[in-house]
């Protein structure tokens, strides 16, 4: 009883939300004593497009509205981003087929996007998107979110994992805990699930990635609120999603359009056209045989042809049977278990395709009862609240790749095996091969191969100032430690000298901690200017629709409006007009409080006209007397 009203006022004082920060969409969710639910913004929506626009001298556009005019603005709206989350520029130039935006080359070599003018990281990308989600939380709760658990993927190697924690410090967020996404689902489902021992499957099939973990699931026979959560073994691709499927369905969409008009360059915004019809097309799909598209092409061009769910299912296949080979690895992995369930994760799994094809490999119906686009912000969540206290659940995850050296000749020494339970750590020593050394670079790696040119650099460090040796006389004792959140920290410490080195590994691919400073201190200094161009931009935005309804309503009751009232009215739809031409022109120099006078003046002076529209539509649809009555 004091231990849940303890939960109940940290809660509310000072929250931990559960964030999905997901390739398509992300969420943000709580939970609390009657169990975790997903935060809605001030329209009622749960998912937030993780889609940004960046444009010159505007501040970015988060969300749906970037989401929706990304058409209009092709190389200046990034989406799917976390797919290039703490890879290199090289890496990204490999996986960027069919991406919406122009890519670069960031500090270091690091992966990074042109838009707006200016060049933008994965990770500013993902601030801005954990931002919001953020301010919907605050919104919705009413107090301060300052802390949070965020999900990734099983399969993220150190680099992206650091960057997702880089991401949500810009936010203005401390990541108390880094979950992988399936175990997250996993924890959501242990909710709902009969209190006996179960092997469970988490096939977690999203836009981006794709992972598979199998967990042991052990009640707690005398706390109702405490479970056991092991993952055995995981396995996964974090280059196979929905994304993937969507290319398949464009480069088709290219192939019809060819066949129509001959061969095409299509411009930016046809591709983004394009790959929007693709999803749009690949979700339809999961409910119909058929799908009717239509595009325009430019030059007077309209593409029609229709996608058929039997050649969206033969596209798919390749991509479903990729997931089926890592199933099979992880379950082998994991000693080959007897499995009790297999738990849908993820938009792709609302496919028909996928879902049988686990039910043939696995002789199981899928488990489909939790909304896959939300179950791993529900898990989050409550992770979140076993933080705080609220649940006595005990989660074991796993390494998903190995951790090691680099040794002479380039060979690689594992200290750390994959799914090795986490936290873990491993010491090994090692010696030098050459005299007189007076400092040595350790090169960490991750993967499974054996050799340097194999497997993933994680980062490298130096051990500075140990006295001259002879060859194969300095022990060298290196630690690696991987916290809670698969975080991983080296250490190294020379015996005989006593020289120490420790650090966490800043990832190859990654910000350092002083760029994370850099803009964490341009953030806030450019706060105010931020705020206002947003607020400016909202305004247009809004302003523009109700000049759009407003001369609707117009166009069909002018003849019953008084002379005076109507010259009263277009003197302010012009002023209005004037404030969004020039929050377009310079959107820095408009007056914003100006701009939301007017725009509340004209709402206030048009209300009359909607009444009269309203009493019109009203009459028009009133039988003459005498008329029959159905």
């Amino acid at each position: 009883m004091v231990d849940a009203l303890a939960t109940t006022i940290a809660l509310m004082s000072d929250p931990i939300v559960g964030i999905d920060l997901g390739t398509t969409h992300s969420l943000v969710a709580i939970c609390d004593e009657t169990g975790p639910r997903v935060l809605a913004d001030a329209e009622g929506r749960t998912l937030l497009p993780s889609v940004v626009r960046f444009l010159v001298g505007q501040a970015p556009v988060v969300g749906h509205e970037a989401r929706a005019h990304a058409v209009e603005f092709p190389l200046d709206t990034i989406a799917s981003s976390k797919r290039f989350m703490g890879r290199s520029h090289a890496e990204s130039l490999r996986i960027a087929e069919g991406f919406g935006g122009r890519l670069a080359e960031g500090p270091r070599g690091i992966a990074a996007f042109e838009a707006g003018g200016r060049t933008v990281t994965p990770q500013e990308v993902a601030a801005l998107v954990l931002a919001k989600l953020k301010a919907t939380a605050e919104a919705a709760l009413g107090h301060p979110v300052r802390r949070a658990v965020i999900t990734v993927p099983a399969y993220f190697d150190d680099g992206q994992r650091q960057a997702t924690r880089d991401a949500a410090r810009l936010a203005g967020l401390l990541a108390e805990r880094i979950v992988n996404e399936p175990t997250a689902a996993a924890l959501a489902y242990g909710l709902n699930r009969a209190r006996k021992p179960e092997t469970i499957a988490v096939y977690d099939f999203g836009g981006g990635t794709f992972d598979i973990s199998i967990l042991r699931i052990e009640p707690d026979e005398t706390h109702a609120a405490s479970d056991l959560f092991q993952v055995l073994a995981t396995n996964g691709d974090t280059r196979l999603g929905g994304d993937d499927l969507d290319l398949l369905v464009m480069q088709w969409l290219l192939t019809q359009a060819a066949a129509q008009f001959g061969p095409l360059t299509p411009s930016p915004g046809v591709l983004q056209a394009l790959r929007t019809f693709a999803e749009r097309a690949k979700i339809a799909l999961s409910d119909r045989d058929a799908a009717p598209i239509e595009i325009d092409l430019g030059a007077g061009r309209a593409l029609r042809c229709t996608l058929s769910r039997a050649e969206l299912v033969a596209m798919a296949r390749p991509l479903i049977d990729r997931t089926l080979e890592k199933f099979r690895a992880a379950l082998t992995d994991a000693g080959n278990p007897t499995l009790d369930r297999v738990v849908m994760v993820g938009g792709s799994t609302r496919m028909p395709a996928v879902r049988e094809a686990v039910a043939a490999l696995t002789g199981l119906d899928p488990y489909t009862a939790l909304d896959p686009d939300q179950v791993v912000a529900l898990g989050a969540a409550v992770q979140a609240h076993i933080l705080m206290g609220g649940r006595r659940d005990l989660l074991l995850d796993v390494i998903p790749l190995s951790l090691g050296l680099e040794t002479r000749g380039g060979a690689v020494a594992k200290l750390i095996v994959k799914n090795a339970s986490i936290p873990t750590r491993a010491t090994e020593t090692f010696t030098t091969a050459v005299d007189n050394q007076t400092g040595i670079v350790l090169h960490v790696l991750q993967g499974e191969r054996e050799m340097v040119a194999d497997c993933r650099s994680i980062g490298r460090f130096e051990l500075k100032g140990l006295p001259p040796m002879p060859a194969g006389i300095p022990q060298l004792e290196v630690e690696f430690a991987v916290d809670a959140n698969g975080v991983l920290t080296v250490s190294a410490a020379e015996r005989r000298s006593g020289k120490r080195a420790s650090l966490q590994v800043v990832p190859s691919h990654g910000l350092t901690a002083a760029e994370v400073d850099r803009l964490e201190r341009e953030a806030f200094a450019h706060a105010r200017q931020d705020m206002h161009l947003h607020r400016v931009v909202d305004l247009a935005v809004n302003a523009r629709l109700d000049l759009k309804w407003i001369g609707e309503a117009l166009a069909r009751t002018r003849e019953a409006l008084e002379p005076t009232y109507m010259e009263e009215l277009e003197a302010s739809m012009t002023r209005l007009k004037g404030f969004c031409e020039a929050a377009e022109r310079d959107p820095a120099a408009t007056d914003a409080d100006a701009f939301h006078k007017a725009k509340d003046a004209l709402d206030q002076l048009s209300m009359r006209l909607h009444e009269t529209s309203i009493a019109r539509s009203l009459k028009s649809m009133t039988p003459p007397k005498g008329s029959p009555r159905t």
